[in-house]
């Protein structure tokens, strides 16, 4: 008998042979690789597409893709790429330099469509884009108005795009007034229309179940991928996965820090490696929402504006900063296997900045919390006092407002995680709702609505700073803790642009304008710095990376710097793996 939670049965694993199967820990919510802007998704997507070039996630070497070769001019402003001969998509249409074209300035360059991709592509404090150009029928030019560092990785490590597939698509519906690629490739799209020039490309996806992948017969790579079917399980419980990997159903399982000591146990007895590629990439945070704006649709503020106060007040979000017990996380959370973060540059990139040289932390210092609080004007109830002997008495505003607010997780990985914040902060008084709850719902707050209190989130992360500036830009696509207008949205009446945020906007600007490698670490040393003051995100812990791996899989390396979401961080040359027969 099947069990229902599985979707094979107790001989599965005999028949997954030829089979690579993986979890993902969340359901995706789009198949169109420009509106995604979650990990999932873009994990999901990305075996699927490839960009002009790649990069070595072991060497961080750049290496050829798409294009076989790049070169400089003019300075450094000119990037000249060159396409391989003979490329062709997935539905055998030929691949050329007109769908390089077509992707920068119809896709990503239309201020119509909202991008995160467009906000990395700014360059200088103008936020120009790069004039793109057909130079012959296999050479692609992009001119840039200044240097631009990181230019070579994000320019060409973005995904090309099917002209043939999605130019019919940039006309309005005539219902919504949209374009219509805004529309095209939604879950509900038949995957056989759904075209790339990865490794893989889809064969069936099931929601909240499974995807399925097969190999592209025109990938450029000839003779690879080695595997004949790539399945990915969509598995939103940490405990489900773990069980489906013991049962020898998942070749590969992210660990979390609870999971080493049982595993590590099991390592040789059944058949698995667990590799520990360092501090992970991915960052958790809480975040509060600071937008003062109002819904043009209801003219209602998006955040209360008792609680707005609160939030947009550093004291505050200092006061939470020192009142979380991070080594707590670290030793309950993750058996001691994390460490504390305190950047919103990932710990393996170059320009991270250590505590040790100059970093802002915040330490454990719940007397540390209280005692701003009322420096800033909060208070106690009952004189500081509690009824209860195992809760701190209430924390009010200044105006006698109870301090209380709603705290959102996703449902899965990061509940435990909630609960401990919801428990550290309540012993400085505050009242906390601990809402765990499906990543799409968060999402679709943090987009569209705007209207929450806190979050508690994780981003991916990588050694290139300017991959976030979508995050910082004010007016970026991924601004979420004070979110603008984007696409043909209106201006909301009321919001605020903070000082401290134009600073960080204009620090990562310079930083990708500077080409010496001192200089631009400066600038990155003292944008960190910048955040930790200001505390937009409060950054919490980062895991080490590690994953287990069934003994049949070869070629495997993982990385961090490859991905901290689930197991993409040994995925990343995915079409170099192989299976012992």
């Amino acid at each position: 008998m099947c069990s229902l939670l599985l979707w094979g049965c107790a001989i599965e694993p005999e028949a997954l042979k030829n089979r690579l199967v993986v979890p993902l820990d969340s359901d995706i919510k789009t198949f169109n690789p420009v509106l995604y802007n979650d990990a999932y998704s873009a994990i999901a997507i990305g075996y699927t597409l490839t960009g002009l070039i790649s990069e070595n996630q072991i060497t961080s070497e750049v290496e050829p893709e798409l294009a076989e070769k790049w070169e400089f001019q003019q300075d450094g402003k000119q990037l000249i790429f060159t396409l391989r001969p003979n490329l062709k998509w997935s539905d055998g249409e030929p691949l050329t330099v007109d769908d390089v074209l077509f992707t920068y300035q119809d896709i990503l360059f239309n201020e119509k469509i909202p991008s995160g991709s467009r906000d990395v592509l700014r360059v200088g404090q103008s936020g120009t884009l790069p004039k793109v150009e057909k130079l012959d029928d296999r050479r692609v030019s992009f001119l840039l108005s200044e240097s631009f560092a990181p230019a070579l990785r994000t320019i060409g490590g973005i995904g090309i795009l099917p002209k043939h597939v999605f130019a019919p698509t940039l006309i309005e519906n005539p219902n919504s007034k949209k374009l219509k690629f805004l529309e095209t490739w939604t879950l509900n799209t038949p995957v056989n229309q759904l075209v790339g020039s990865g490794a893989y490309i889809i064969q069936e996806y099931r929601p909240s179940e499974r995807i399925i992948y097969k190999p592209n017969p025109y990938y450029w790579k000839k003779g690879t991928p080695n595997i004949e079917k790539f399945v990915m399980q969509i598995v939103e419980s940490p405990d489900t996965a773990l069980l489906r990997f013991r049962s020898r159903e998942l070749d590969m399982y992210r660990l979390r820090g609870e999971d080493f000591q049982l595993l590590k146990r099991f390592e040789k007895r059944d058949n698995y490696k667990i590799y520990n590629a360092g501090p992970a990439t991915g960052q958790a945070f809480i975040m509060f929402n600071l937008n003062k704006g109002k819904n043009p649709k209801t003219n209602e503020p998006f955040v209360d504006p008792i609680k707005s106060k609160w939030f947009n007040d550093v004291n505050f979000r200092r006061a939470v900063a020192y009142a979380l017990n991070r080594e707590a996380m670290i030793t309950n959370l993750s058996r001691g296997l994390a460490q504390t973060q305190n950047s919103p540059i990932s710990i393996p990139s170059p320009y991270f900045l250590p505590p040790e040289k100059g970093l802002k932390v915040y330490d454990y210092q719940p007397e540390k919390s209280k005692e701003i609080l009322l420096q800033a004007g909060y208070k106690y109830s009952n004189d500081g006092k509690s009824n209860d002997s195992n809760s701190a008495p209430q924390l009010l505003d200044p105006q006698n407002n109870p301090v209380r607010f709603t705290l959102m997780a996703p449902a899965g990985g990061r509940v435990l995680l909630g609960a401990q914040i919801k428990s550290d902060l309540e012993k400085i008084g505050m009242k906390i709702d601990f809402n765990p709850v499906d990543f799409r719902i968060i999402t679709d707050k943090l987009d569209n609505s705007k209207q929450w209190d806190a979050t508690l989130l994780g981003f991916t992360g990588g050694a290139e700073p300017n991959s976030a500036i979508n995050l910082w830009a004010t007016d970026g696509d991924s601004h979420m803790f004070n979110k603008g207008p984007v696409g043909d949205e209106k201006p909301f009446e009321g919001r605020e642009v903070a000082d401290w945020e134009k600073k960080i906007h204009s620090l990562m600007i310079q930083g990708a304008q500077e080409l010496d490698e001192v200089k631009r670490k400066a600038i990155y040393a003292e944008y960190q710095q910048l955040v930790q003051e200001q505390l937009p995100l409060i950054h919490l812990t980062v895991p080490l990376y590690l994953v287990a791996v069934r003994d049949r899989v070869e070629n495997v390396q993982p990385s961090s710097l490859a991905g901290s979401t689930g197991v993409s961080g040994a995925l990343w040359n995915v079409e170099q793996l192989k299976l012992k027969s």
